[in-house]
């Protein structure tokens, strides 16, 4: 493509030698030359690149990192020897010091860019990200896929990005190290009795992925093999020779719970909705933020703990709870921060639209004695406004935690309505936590604090707690 400026024309193949001096939302290096952008994934703020284009636009074009002419002094050297072709980690090759500047400025850049507040203000109110002592083996899930590589021996790994291909990897560096054992039998089964892994083109083969979970507390391991299985099971069994499969994977230490999930459907969509365990319990335990919580293989549950307690922490502390507060907490999943808030507040209640969140959001306050929490199903945007012109319900504070799409414009109104003290707000997604704070300020809202959460290192992605408080 021609440059306005030089009247150069940009091209697919072309080699271009260009200055990283920015980073974009999805870790890939942005350098210019004479006004023309170009995006290069892999590529850290301070190198001096070689890249190819391979997709040319008007004003920018994507390009392949060829070579790395000159280091940035934030440039380290993965700890895993596939993090470039591997779609999980995308900026382990940044200084972990570097990450978190880089995810303090995202945050801060999109509430001024896209929420439209003053930059010197956001600065004022704005504190240090919280990242982690050991930003590796933070993940307590993973889900892997299962195929065949160009030899036709069996693997799993995850898929690269933005494609199904699998690269192969039993130990991933930022999941825990029981993962590697558990599946190297796991592969070594399946080759001994020729089990075959799912294909996704013919629809054939029966081991389609591998979730592991842990509990970090317990040190309580589940394994469920996701099956494209449509037979009538003989005596339960799923997978040839399965007694001898699950007297191995039952020698892993914290082995717990050891199941298989039916899914038959060609679909992306990992797990299936029958469990049926196969050895040990249906569950195992964990415990998170002082509650002790039962996980299933369809339980959401945050995959780093660690950081999860500091995250709910930091919201709890902006509640700012007497002991005598109505708490709303939208978007609960499971009753996590319900239950932690729980403990001081007068009274809770959670909404989720998943039944089956509920369900475990009810069976974890019986657990742990707590009394005055109550949820709610289905959609915050429905059952909100309805209970509050219904039932005339108010809340002190109201906590929000929605997907990465932010909250439902007719939940914010309702809010509005129901002039909480305060609202805290947790994050996924910094864009539409902007959109949604410019929303609520320009409600009668006041935002205190921002703080982003480092929840996952190596990766992109980071969560932000806000207080917003009532103007009066």
């Amino acid at each position: 493509m021609k440059d306005k400026n030089m009247g150069r024309i940009y091209k697919k193949d072309d080699l271009l030698t260009v200055e990283i001096t920015d980073i974009g939302n999805d870790g890939e290096g942005i350098g210019k030359i004479d006004g023309y952008t170009l995006f290069i994934k892999d590529a850290v703020i301070g190198d001096r690149v070689k890249a190819k284009i391979m997709k040319a636009k008007k004003n920018y074009a994507y390009a392949h990192l060829e070579e790395v002419i000159r280091p940035s002094d934030d440039r380290v050297i993965p700890k895993c020897p596939i993090a470039r072709q591997c779609g999980g980690c995308q900026i382990q090759n940044m200084s972990y010091e570097s990450q978190l500047r880089f995810k303090q400025s995202k945050v801060r850049n999109n509430i001024i860019r896209l929420g439209g507040f003053d930059e010197a203000f956001v600065d004022s109110i704005m504190e240090p990200i919280i990242g982690m002592d050991e930003p590796f083996a933070y993940r307590n899930k993973a889900q892997f896929p299962v195929g065949k590589d160009k030899n036709g021996k069996i693997v799993t790994g995850f898929y690269a990005g933005h494609s199904h291909n699998i690269i192969p990897n039993t130990d991933c560096m930022i999941g825990v190290s029981d993962n590697k054992a558990i599946l190297e039998t796991i592969i070594s089964h399946m080759e001994k009795y020729h089990i075959e892994p799912y294909d996704e083109v013919s629809g054939k083969g029966l081991v389609r992925h591998i979730l592991i979970r842990k509990g970090f507390v317990s040190k309580e391991l589940m394994v469920c093999l996701v099956i494209n299985y449509n037979k009538k099971s003989k005596n339960d069994i799923y997978i040839k020779n399965q007694d001898e499969l699950i007297s191995r994977l039952s020698a892993v230490d914290g082995m717990t719970s050891i199941s298989v999930s039916i899914n038959t459907e060609k679909t992306n969509v990992i797990m299936g909705t029958e469990i049926i365990t196969l050895w040990g319990s249906d569950t195992i335990k964990d415990t998170l933020c002082g509650l002790q919580f039962n996980i299933s293989p369809l339980s959401f549950y945050q995959v780093n703990p660690i950081q999860t307690e500091k995250l709910y922490g930091q919201a709890i502390e902006y509640a700012q709870l007497s002991g005598n507060e109505t708490v709303w907490d939208l978007y609960c999943g499971i009753g996590t921060i319900t239950l932690s808030m729980s403990q001081k507040a007068g009274k809770v209640y959670g909404i989720e639209i998943i039944p089956q969140a509920i369900d475990d959001a009810n069976e974890n306050a019986i657990r742990n004695n707590i009394t005055n929490a109550k949820f709610y199903v289905g959609k915050a945007e429905e059952v909100l406004p309805d209970l509050y012109v219904k039932e005339g319900i108010y809340a002190d504070v109201i906590c929000i935690d929605p997907p990465r799409k932010g909250c439902d414009i007719a939940a914010l109104e309702t809010m509005l309505k129901m002039a909480p003290k305060r609202i805290v707000y947790v994050s996924c997604d910094s864009a539409t936590l902007a959109r949604d704070l410019r929303i609520l300020c320009d409600g009668g809202y006041k935002l205190e604090h921002i703080r982003p959460c480092d929840m996952f290192p190596m990766s992109v992605h980071v969560e932000t707690v806000c207080l917003l408080s009532k103007l009066h």
